[in-house]
C-alpha cells in the first residue's frame, strides 16, 4: 500500500470531502468555496506573478442554494472537493405535508424526503405552487 492509503484524515477538513490540487479542478466539477459545496461554472487563470504561482479564479454555483460564489487560489494549492452522489427518482406524488412519494431504483416507493423550504434551499425557479399546479393538471384534478 502507498503512503496515501495510510494517511490519516486531516483535522479541520469537512467530512465527505477530499483534497485536490486547484489546477486539476475542471468546469462542471465540484469544489468547496466558503464552506459550501459548489459546481464550477467558469475557470480563468492569471499569469504567474512575482511569487511564481499561476492563480485560478473559480466561479461556481452553490448546489443547495443556487447562489453564485467566487474564489481565487494558487494553482499548486490544494482545495477541498465534496463527494457528490446524485440519485434521480421518479416522482409519484407530492403529499400535503411537503414530502414526496417517489419510485426508487429497486422498484420500491419511499416518502421520507421533504421538499425544501425557501429558507433551506432555492428550487431554481420552480416553486411549490408550480409543482402542485403542474402535478394537479397531470393528475386530472
Amino acid at each position: 500500500m502507498s503512503d496515501d492509503e495510510h494517511r490519516q484524515p486531516e483535522t479541520g477538513r469537512a467530512s465527505g470531502t477530499y483534497e485536490q490540487e486547484a489546477s486539476t479542478i475542471r468546469k462542471n466539477g465540484y469544489i468547496i468555496i466558503k464552506n459550501r459545496p459548489c459546481k464550477v461554472v467558469e475557470i480563468s487563470t492569471s499569469q504567474t506573478g512575482k511569487h511564481g504561482h499561476r492563480k485560478y479564479h473559480f466561479v461556481a454555483i452553490d448546489i443547495f442554494t443556487g447562489k453564485k460564489v467566487e474564489d481565487i487560489m494558487p494553482s499548486s494549492h490544494n482545495c477541498d472537493v465534496p463527494h457528490v452522489i446524485r440519485i434521480d427518482y421518479q416522482l409519484i406524488d407530492i403529499l400535503e405535508d411537503g414530502s414526496v412519494s417517489r419510485l426508487t431504483e429497486s422498484g420500491n416507493t419511499g416518502d421520507d424526503i421533504k421538499l425544501p423550504t425557501d429558507e433551506m434551499c432555492s428550487l431554481a425557479s420552480i416553486s411549490q405552487v408550480q409543482l402542485d399546479s403542474e402535478y394537479a393538471v397531470q393528475k386530472g384534478a
